[in-house]
């Protein structure tokens, strides 16, 4: 979200880096807006003013006992046309700041421009494409074959979209989770948070998810949200805060389910556990200033791709161009993981640069060493990873062609010293 006064100082800028998302000029209609807002707003402080010096002579004509009633007359009059300022202000200021909350971020100089993922830009790939004497299942063939991962049960509880795991597999889900907070914890000093899985419309306005993508969410009756991503509450933390520049980066990670509604992806992976309402996801967030946020991308990233190095599956990352970046990113890398069984790679992870975009919705500032004026400081995200997508990429790298899973070496201190999956 921006200030409108920024907009007005440099509207070019912003219609130009909006154009490059595909997005028609919005600086004219915008400061359009705003300036019927500050003629009404200017004309409410000057019916006030009217206001104020005629109930002034109101009182002084009645000290001396003279017939005040052409003033009270104008004091009603002036009270009639306030009413009506106050309500013009309101609907303007409201439809100002919903237009403001609604437009996508701008995105970095060195992001490429493109329309859709065809405009993506491969910066590195990592591991050899494992190949088989043997055909490749999917993750659910072998799930289902194995016995251990159940989707006709789940929809019977709870419709399309949703996947039981069982014995070994549940287990190996747990130990993906440990094996990636206790890597983010112990290792790269990020401090683990339990977080609520609801929230209030308050903090998915802050983390941008709403008012624009409120289709995508699942909402309760007593009007709480369920977290689409650890994202949320993990960036919430540092709302309507003034923190000190030496306190920062803050990096916090967290395991959380989330819950999507998928809305617009009818028809798109049906089967399996790529696309589910409800899934487990390691989460990463960083509180940076300005200065830092660019770096601090790239360290996030690198441990993305470095909890996929220690499970040695073979992945690629990708440089998202302008028109596959979402919403609130000014820059994002994708982590895509290779799946046997799709011969393809999809992905895993998402890194993201937010700058001040989340920071300005949440009133999130920190104060510099060097200046008593406080800035905003710049938000960044990531898996680290989707628990789900991972548990699938597992199954389906290191399958057997008797249909069993070998254990990735670096799970097995989770599992028991377990160093393959059989069917029950």
């Amino acid at each position: 979200m921006f200030d409108i006064k920024a907009i007005s100082e440099n509207p070019e800028y912003f219609d130009e880096g909006w154009a490059r998302r595909g997005i028609e000029p919005q600086s004219a209609a915008l400061l359009s807006l705003d300036s019927e807002l500050r003629t009404k707003q200017t004309a409410l402080q000057a019916c006030q003013s009217q206001r104020n010096d005629a109930s002034k002579a109101i009182g002084m004509a009645k000290s001396k006992g003279e017939n005040a009633d052409d003033l009270i007359e104008q004091v009603a009059k002036l009270k009639g046309r306030m009413n009506s300022l106050e309500e013009d202000v309101r609907c303007l200021s409201e439809n100002l700041n919903a237009a403001l909350s609604e437009i996508d971020n701008i995105p970095n100089a060195d992001v490429p421009d493109g329309k859709n993922e065809d405009g993506n830009v491969e910066i590195r790939k990592w591991g050899d494409i494992p190949t088989f004497d043997f055909t490749a299942k999917q993750h659910f063939e072998l799930g289902e074959d194995l016995g251990q991962m159940d989707f006709e049960l789940a929809a019977k509880m709870s419709g399309a979209r949703f996947v039981i795991l069982r014995s070994d597999l549940a287990k190996l889900e747990r130990a993906l989770s440990a094996f990636m907070l206790e890597m983010h914890t112990g290792e790269f000093g990020y401090e683990e948070v339990s977080v609520p899985l609801l929230v209030r419309d308050q903090a998915l306005f802050g983390t941008s998810q709403l008012p624009k993508f409120e289709e995508d969410l699942f909402k309760t009756t007593s009007g709480h949200y369920l977290i689409p991503t650890g994202e949320v509450p993990l960036t919430n933390l540092v709302r309507e805060s003034i923190m000190e520049e030496d306190k920062l980066p803050l990096r916090f990670t967290t395991l959380s389910s989330c819950y999507r509604s998928e809305a617009g992806s009818a028809g798109r992976d049906t089967r399996g556990m790529i696309r589910l309402h409800q899934f487990q996801k390691v989460e990463m967030v960083s509180i940076t200033t300005p200065e830092q946020s660019d770096d601090e991308l790239e360290r996030m990233t690198n441990i993305a791709e470095e909890v996929l190095k220690r499970l040695k599956l073979p992945y690629r990352a990708m440089l998202l161009c302008t028109g596959d970046m979402g919403f609130a990113a000014r820059k994002t890398y994708d982590l895509e993981v290779w799946l046997p069984g799709q011969n393809m790679y999809r992905e895993i992870s998402s890194c993201s640069n937010t700058g001040d975009f989340q920071a300005r919705r949440m009133k999130s500032r920190y104060r510099p060493n060097d200046d008593k004026k406080t800035r905003f400081v710049h938000t960044l995200n990531g898996s680290g990873l989707a628990v789900g997508r991972t548990l699938v990429a597992v199954l389906e790298n290191y399958q057997q062609a008797d249909g069993s899973v070998v254990i990735p070496s670096v799970l097995r201190p989770y599992m028991g010293g377990q160093e393959l999956i059989k069917a029950c």
